[in-house]
């Protein structure tokens, strides 16, 4: 988790980050709830890349050549990944141990390393073909961020914070990481091969899926006082939590929907969750409906299972904020890669009217749902007044858009940004390098051979 504003208060032993949502369970309507309709959902490959192979490549729909665009990728990750260290880069190289080297992806701003950021850095070393960052990250991860005791109760999760020596911030998890570490490992997998030890992707990142659904409750001492940790999902309403402490009011974060992800875990993931996981991603795409304004498409960090927004005592928690500029791009892979639901395509064109009047380039970082900003953004280059990595989301959300013209003004946008330096360069940097990646149809599903 980010936080352009802080690291973040706590709350009952949970840390709240960057600054500040879920259906009810009568899914045997629209039939999921049954078993055989869970069966029918997973087996039903939809029209999009998974059935197709086809990725689209929105920049060279705008006129732009291959040579230019695999030029511009490699400019991106090159700067962030191998830059100059005080202003440019996030991928920091961190010694070596028994297993071989090791990096971290660090929040510069915060002077910290988020499971957040370490997912999103291995998610794009497989997609980049870069298996020595890949496992040197993922080296860092099971050496400082890996809860290993088995009475701790965190077990089996990973520190969502620790500084930059491997020092815990916080012993709790945040299931956004756990999300993209599960999926990365098993793209690389599917790419490299499984090798042994942490190495073996495929066996690492089961165990992570068999924990996120049937992690038992735990209660215990952390070096940050007593926590109660539990599943990263709610079994009832099918949905991942945004904490998985124990809580009397639990609550999720729209763009921790990941239904693009959980198709494949429906088909790769362990034989017993495959009927759960493909039930998870028909509920988040109803999700994705109820919890955005019905004008305005944006969707608040926190909702409720409802969908309603989860309104706290912090910022941003019932508006669109830095989480939410992710849930747009969210929605659009998964309507690239699986178009199942034409209520996705809906969406994508809500949110870019709704950029679009506020002007290419000029909006702010954060929104009432209805669309009132709530402060504009810092000045981040001499080029757009925008925040970087909103600009990047937005021109994935063209991957659904219906609107060919206004999408196209998106993208082209987002082909004119720069690459994101100095302060704000850790969330923006990554979600403009994976933008990048979605728009040139280079994010891919990487399938077992």
């Amino acid at each position: 988790m980010f936080g352009l504003n802080g690291p973040g208060k706590m709350v009952g032993g949970w840390r709240w980050r960057r600054g500040i949502h879920c259906v009810a369970s009568a899914l045997c309507v629209v039939g999921l709830a049954c078993g055989s309709g869970i069966a029918r959902a997973a087996s039903n490959d939809g029209k999009g890349a998974y059935k197709t192979g086809k990725y689209r490549n929105l920049f060279a729909e705008a006129g732009h050549s291959q040579a230019e665009i695999d030029a511009k990728i490699n400019a991106a990750y090159q700067q962030l990944f191998h830059g100059d260290g005080e202003t440019q880069a996030i991928y920091f190289a961190a010694g070596k141990n028994a297993n071989g080297p090791l990096s971290y992806v660090t929040d510069w701003a915060n002077h910290d390393v988020r499971t957040e950021g370490m997912s999103y850095g291995m998610m794009i070393a497989v997609q980049m073909n870069k298996k020595e960052e890949f496992d040197a990250l993922w080296n860092w991860v099971m050496t400082n961020m890996y809860i290993s005791d088995p009475v701790h109760p965190s077990y089996g999760y990973f520190s969502w914070s620790c500084k930059t020596d491997g020092t815990a911030r916080e012993e709790t998890p945040a299931p956004d990481g756990e999300e993209y570490f599960a999926m990365s490992l098993l793209f690389a997998a599917n790419r490299w091969g499984s090798g042994t030890g942490i190495y073996d992707y495929h066996a690492e990142a089961e165990r992570l899926l068999r924990a996120m659904r049937h992690r038992e409750v735990k209660s215990g001492q952390t070096k940050f006082g007593p926590r109660k940790v539990g599943p990263e999902v709610n079994e009832e309403h099918a949905m991942i939590l945004f904490v998985p402490g124990v809580m009397e009011h639990p609550f999720s974060d729209p763009s921790y929907h990941l239904p693009a992800f959980y198709e494949l875990w429906a088909r790769w993931g362990p034989e017993e969750d495959r009927e759960f996981w493909a039930r998870a991603a028909e509920v988040s795409r109803e999700y994705f409906v109820k919890a955005t304004n019905p004008k305005t498409g944006l969707a608040p960090v926190y909702a409720n299972f409802d969908g309603t927004p989860h309104e706290t005592r912090f910022v941003q928690s019932g508006e669109f904020g830095y989480d939410s500029w992710r849930t747009p791009s969210n929605w659009s892979v998964d309507w690239s890669w699986w178009r199942k639901d034409p209520e996705e395509q809906v969406l994508s064109d809500r949110i870019q009217g709704f950029f679009a009047s506020e002007g290419m380039g000029k909006y702010s970082p954060v929104y009432t749902l209805d669309g009132k900003a709530q402060g504009a953004t810092p000045k981040l280059t001499p080029e757009t007044d925008a925040p970087i990595g909103l600009v990047g989301t937005n021109a994935v959300a063209s991957l659904a858009a219906k609107d060919k013209v206004r999408a196209r003004e998106f993208v082209d946008a987002l082909w004119n940004a720069p690459v994101p330096s100095g302060y704000s360069r850790y969330y923006d940097g990554m979600l403009y390098m994976m933008s990048l990646l979605h728009a040139s149809g280079e994010f891919r599903i990487w399938g077992p051979k």
